[in-house]
């Protein structure tokens, strides 16, 4: 084996020392400083997501209040819809409370009639036909009792007509007064 001499084995061992920081420069540092740069290049977007977020957050307790708002109000609405489960017992509720009203105004029921419900994007409306015989004062407190009932109704229809020409003072009413309800998911 031949010996190297002092001069060789420094080369050898420069050579050495050269190849190991030149592959250390390759395999090590330049990964290491391109892995950097393309973190780098995602601080930004990262910085947005994260002021997202906080906005988001701090956005949170302004939804949660506005949320219990809105259900007070759905509440309040629920309170003034009729009350049942089906058409068929609000139709019921809604029926007792006219002939309450009547009976209060002095007024005659003559004829009452359901009318089939009507889908109002989320409601039932529970429409009902009555023709009424009174006066025309005891009509018009009859409408103003009907006015100030605290659950919603609408008056679709009016129809008034003198019952006997001799008598102008005596009519006969027919009015179609409509209830809401929640319409329920299952039906």
């Amino acid at each position: 084996m031949p010996v190297l001499s002092l001069r060789e084995r420094r080369l050898v061992v420069a050579g050495a020392v050269i190849a190991v920081v030149v592959g250390g420069y390759f395999w090590g540092v330049e990964p290491l400083r391109d892995r950097f740069e393309a973190q780098r290049s995602l601080i930004p977007a990262r910085e947005a997501v994260l002021a997202k977020s906080r906005l988001l957050l701090a956005q949170q307790a302004n939804a949660a209040q506005g949320i219990q708002e809105a259900e007070a109000e759905l509440a309040q609405v629920r309170e003034t819809l009729l009350p049942g489960e089906t058409p068929a017992l609000a139709a019921s509720e809604l029926q007792k409370s006219l002939k309450s009203i009547a009976d209060g105004a002095g007024v005659e029921m003559r004829s009452e009639r359901v009318l089939p419900a009507v889908d109002r994007e989320g409601f039932l409306e529970i429409p009902i036909e009555v023709t009424l015989a009174c006066k025309v004062r005891e009509l018009v407190h009859f409408l103003h009792r009907l006015e100030q009932m605290k659950t919603v109704l609408t008056l679709s229809d009016f129809k008034v007509r003198v019952v006997a020409a001799g008598q102008p003072r005596d009519l006969l009413a027919t009015l179609t007064v409509s209830g809401y309800m929640e319409k329920r998911k299952g039906g």
